[in-house]
């Protein structure tokens, strides 16, 4: 099939790009890496009357520094992000998760902004964005507005961004410079869509916990903390940590679906499994360096 005729525009500012969403009334698509984007449009399950091609908008790219925080542009690709030396020495997280998004070729396309907009539940950076406590600059006609990755995602595929609305970038606040990455998915093919991930940061002082955020993808409607384990982390001393006591609490935050790929026991059991494994191996690393 062939896309339903719609009018293209490529703006070079953000203002331009912001009226011409406005004007659309709620008929327009972004076009960033449109790796989603344009499968649906050839299969007409996406039919918008405007399509506002954000690329050559320079104002959205390029990794900088913030005061206590890592800003991406929107259009960062997410090879760009992979390759990027400021994100592997202050956002190794950001990074490792990004690696396991979709293949070398789709990476070479698909944007850090896409991605944290899809909203997909199983997808690996909407879940970080969470466990890093990142925030979300998104911009209208109407003005500039934050919103916290936790209180971004509504549902599948629904997030707080308006139709006339353009996610700008993301802001990851800073983490210790020795603050251990968690991750860990599960997925049927490298590139496939995760049946289940946890994802996450620990930062450890004087070989206790001081600072925890932990996340599942792919074990509810959207991405998911798990509030519970976090605050028992906290002040553990961590070679009297019991991880599989753990798993069981991280799992005790999640709400997992049977699908064709797999059932709601099967995400329970997996995991209950990686989480304590993943711990484990994190824990180790650190009592290692």
């Amino acid at each position: 099939m062939k896309p339903a005729p719609f009018d293209y525009y490529a703006p070079t500012t953000i203002e331009e790009a912001c009226a011409l969403l406005a004007d659309a009334g709620g008929g327009a698509t972004i076009l960033a890496g449109g790796q989603t984007l344009l499968p649906l449009l050839a299969l007409r399950m996406s039919q918008p009357f405007v399509l506002v091609d954000i690329n050559k908008i320079a104002a959205l790219k390029g990794v900088a520094r913030l005061d206590g925080a890592t800003r991406v542009g929107s259009v960062v690709t997410q090879n760009e992000a992979i390759d990027d030396p400021m994100l592997n020495r202050l956002m190794p997280l950001l990074v490792t998760a990004t690696r396991h998004v979709g293949h070398h070729q789709t990476r070479n396309r698909g944007t850090i902004g896409g991605s944290i907009a899809l909203g997909e539940p199983a997808a690996e950076l909407p879940a970080t964005a969470v466990a890093l406590g990142a925030s979300i600059e998104v911009r209208s006609v109407r003005g500039v507005r934050r919103i916290q990755a936790e209180d971004f995602y509504l549902a599948p595929y629904s997030t707080a961004l308006t139709a006339d609305e353009l996610i700008t970038s993301v802001d990851f606040p800073d983490w210790p410079v020795d603050a251990v990455p968690v991750f860990r998915e599960v997925a049927q093919r490298p590139g496939d869509f995760a049946l289940l991930g946890v994802t996450g940061m620990l930062a450890i002082q004087n070989g206790r916990i001081s600072r925890a955020s932990m996340a599942w993808f792919g074990m509810g409607s959207t991405p998911t903390r798990a509030r519970q384990v976090e605050a028992e982390l906290i002040g553990k001393d961590i070679a009297a940590i019991d991880a599989r006591a753990l798993a069981e609490l991280a799992i005790a935050d999640t709400t997992p679906f049977d699908d064709r790929h797999a059932s709601a026991e099967y995400r329970r059991t997996v995991g209950r499994k990686i989480f304590e494994q993943t711990l484990l191996a994190a824990l180790q690393l650190r009592r290692a360096a």
